[in-house]
């Protein structure tokens, strides 16, 4: 017998077994009424759940952003998340920095002079929003595992945001985290499949890495070449 034909037979011989067929190909009682002789397993998960405490999710999600030369700034209050950022721009000497609007980052900018804020609004150009020093963006949920930001976009410029400044600053709360992509399906699959929304979730894991065939990283080439998360609580 060649391996072929072994590997067939091995193939025919399990699946006799799991439609209820005996060694000599009779059928057995389950299988005479068309029910299997026994029942099938359980699929066991990909991604299993384990709910992990807040601090360990912090820690993970830390670390496997730094991994993708990503950077955590870790706030106690949105007060001390307001100054980190005030201290990212003057450090980086960002004259402004354009947000999306969204509770978050209003919240995050109160009391920053008007002139450092501008607001993006569904109409911006993608060549106006490559203009812009920095994007200030908030995230739906993190994702510990890759330390990934999941951004809900539901315009072309909330998306663009995500890619065109050179900078990219997301804000985010700590129970906003998550063990992985499954763990948040259960809030993200009904926004999908709702119609009535437009737009798409887009998930952002450190800034844009590229390398070429001598293994060369380069940062910054399809995206932002430096991602911030300001994580408070």
């Amino acid at each position: 017998m060649t391996s072929r034909e072994r590997i067939l037979q091995r193939i025919r011989s399990t699946l006799a077994k799991t439609n209820g067929m005996g060694a000599t190909g009779g059928l057995s009682a389950a299988g005479a009424t068309g029910g299997l002789s026994a029942s099938a397993p359980a699929v066991p998960p990909v991604w299993p759940r384990e709910k992990p405490s807040p601090a360990a999710l912090v820690e993970r999600f830390s670390n496997e952003l730094k991994e993708v030369q990503g950077e955590v700034v870790r706030s106690r209050s949105l007060e001390e998340a307001r100054r980190h950022l005030v201290e990212l721009m003057d450090q980086e000497k960002w004259p402004l920095i354009g947000a999306l609007d969204c509770t978050a980052t209003r919240q995050l900018t109160a009391g920053l002079a008007p002139d450092r804020v501008n607001w993006v609004t569904a109409e911006w150009e993608p060549a106006h929003i490559a203009t812009l020093p920095a994007g200030l963006i908030a995230a739906e949920k993190l994702l510990a595992d890759t330390g990934s930001c999941l951004i809900a976009c539901g315009t072309a410029p909330e998306r663009l945001m995500c890619y065109l400044p050179p900078a990219c600053v997301v804000v985010a709360r700590v129970d906003q985290l998550a063990e992985h992509l499954p763990a948040v399906w259960e809030t993200v699959a009904p926004r999908c499949a709702d119609l009535s929304v437009r737009g798409e979730f887009v998930i952002v894991t450190g800034p844009s890495r590229t390398a070429d065939i001598e293994k060369i990283l380069i940062l910054g080439v399809h995206g932002p070449k430096r991602l911030v998360v300001l994580l408070v609580g």
